[in-house]
């Protein structure tokens, strides 16, 4: 599935290319048209989870309701999520969906000559080959198709993509150039919207703080049970939370062993999202008033 997802990526990315001539811009503009395309799919995940949220209370009640009788309540639980037309796993495509995404561009970037350029694998393993005879250096050879472009790009046309991008190499790797600090721009800038995402996600979370509360004064009155149930849910939103601050430290650990071209589209895909929750929870706070 990842090495199908990186060839569409590739032909994608090389047609642009071909427009630009240039690496950085492309994953620019691949970037803007992959978001665009996903935007329906990330509005329908807001909309099913502002619709999940006001479920949950008439399910803790068919729960304490029905809660000596299991197989009564699950029935109960299915038949409210049929009547409201939702499904208890209807987040999980996105999810998939981000994911194989994320594992697509990995491949794309670490071969770019195979997913994107489509050079013929004789050609690649040639060049390996003469890699491997003339350096010792193991991390040169980590990437083979980015090391090729490095070493053969001006004798062979085949192998050439323009990598330099705003006075950077993009097939740079940052653990194999410590030396150069400018390796490490894109990827700090990366940690930097991460943060600032995460923050801004938690802020529009706790614009609804107000009805939060409300629900905490109701939780006083209702039955041990439910009131146990929401401390599992609060359980589950700080797991939440841990995900979200994990997940960017893990995709930056990444960055840092991977070629620069990746980072680029993660920091890229990052400035995206950030203008892409505003617009969406706007546009589905508008359509709930």
């Amino acid at each position: 599935m990842f090495n199908l997802c990186a060839s569409i990526f590739g032909f994608v990315l090389n047609f642009i290319y071909g427009i630009v001539n240039n690496y950085g811009i492309a994953i620019i503009i691949f970037t803007i048209i992959l978001k665009l395309i996903l935007l329906p799919m990330t509005l329908n995940q807001q909309k099913t989870m502002k619709k999940t949220a006001k479920l949950q209370k008439q399910v803790r009640e068919i729960q304490d309701k029905y809660s000596s009788d299991p197989t009564r309540m699950n029935q109960e639980v299915m038949d409210l999520y049929k009547k409201e037309n939702m499904s208890p796993f209807s987040g999980c495509l996105t999810s998939i969906l981000q994911f194989v995404v994320v594992l697509s561009m990995f491949y794309l970037v670490s071969k770019p000559l195979t997913y994107m350029l489509n050079v013929d694998q004789t050609i690649l393993n040639d060049y390996t080959t003469k890699l491997q005879q003339e350096s010792e250096d193991n991390k040169a050879i980590r990437y083979p198709e980015i090391a090729i472009i490095k070493n053969f790009a001006d004798k062979d046309e085949k192998v050439n993509i323009n990598m330099e991008f705003l006075g950077l190499d993009l097939s740079d790797v940052p653990t194999n150039n410590r030396d150069d600090w400018k390796v490490f721009i894109i990827p700090v800038l990366y940690v930097l919207t991460s943060v600032a995402s995460m923050k801004m996600t938690t802020a529009l979370n706790n614009s609804g703080k107000t009805n939060k509360e409300e629900k905490k004064v109701e939780n006083t009155k209702l039955p041990e049970k439910v009131g146990k149930e929401e401390d599992t849910a609060e359980m589950m939103e700080q797991m939440n939370k841990n995900m979200n601050l994990v997940m960017p430290l893990m995709t930056v650990s990444i960055a840092l062993i991977a070629p620069l071209g990746l980072a680029l589209y993660w920091l890229l895909s990052n400035l995206l999202s950030i203008v892409e929750r505003l617009f969406v929870y706007k546009f589905v706070k508008s359509e709930e008033e």
